[in-house]
């Protein structure tokens, strides 16, 4: 009996060694998984956020007479609010005798398939301007420097009403150097590609060095 009891010992032993292995192999943990690259909009929204609480002077760099008024007039960006979904830009335009216009403040927020740009406009005692909330969604996934916002329906509609028919082919665009550089900008354009008016309305602004922050705008 003690006999037959080693023979067979010795013919389990040999099979019982692959199942351990696989036993032990399935305890392992496998490779970490990868995360997704950014996505062009992702990067442009982060990079504005590193700017939250700054503000920046600018200048008009586009030559129409549509905007000769603010031809040379100091412009302040303060980039006032900034949460995950949503970041506020006040755009300040200096006047005469150091008043400023402080109606104005762009909003940029994630949207379901994209970013979103909206324009907030407030008159001096802050209620809301008749054309407010105007702007539209990205239509493609740009680029991390340069983001687009074709006029959205709800923003034709607004203009329409107001009289404003050449405003309905609006397409706005900001732009965002990478951080950190000694060129560092940030733009906001306006324009309305093959309209009789061929409007065009930029404005630059240096990050390379911050100002002291303005006022709230206008109703905050």
């Amino acid at each position: 009996m003690k006999q037959t009891a080693r023979i067979t010992a010795r013919k389990i032993a040999p099979f019982s060694i692959p199942i351990l292995a696989m036993a032990l192999t399935s305890c392992e943990p496998g490779p970490a998984p990868t995360a997704p690259d950014p996505s062009p909009q992702d990067v442009f929204f982060e990079r504005l956020s590193l700017l939250c609480g700054k503000a920046y002077s600018g200048q008009l760099v586009s030559d129409q007479k549509a905007d000769v008024e603010m031809t040379g007039k100091p412009m302040i960006m303060h980039v006032a609010h900034c949460d995950h979904s949503q970041i506020q830009i006040p755009f300040h335009i200096g006047g005469t005798d150091n008043t400023w216009d402080r109606s104005r403040t762009w909003t940029i927020s994630r949207a379901d398939d994209g970013l979103r740009l909206k324009h907030r406009h407030r008159h001096e005692d802050g209620t809301l301007d008749a054309v407010t909330n105007y702007g539209g969604d990205t239509a493609n996934e740009g680029t991390n420097e340069r983001q687009e916002f074709p006029v959205d329906p709800e923003s034709i509609g607004f203009f329409k009403t107001a009289g404003l028919d050449q405003s309905a082919t609006n397409i706005w665009a900001l732009e965002i150097s990478p951080p950190g550089g000694k060129q560092a900008r940030f733009a906001y354009e306006l324009r309305r590609p093959g309209t009789a008016d061929g409007r065009f309305f930029r404005v630059e602004f240096d990050l390379s060095k911050t100002v002291d922050a303005p006022p709230p705008p206008w109703g905050d």
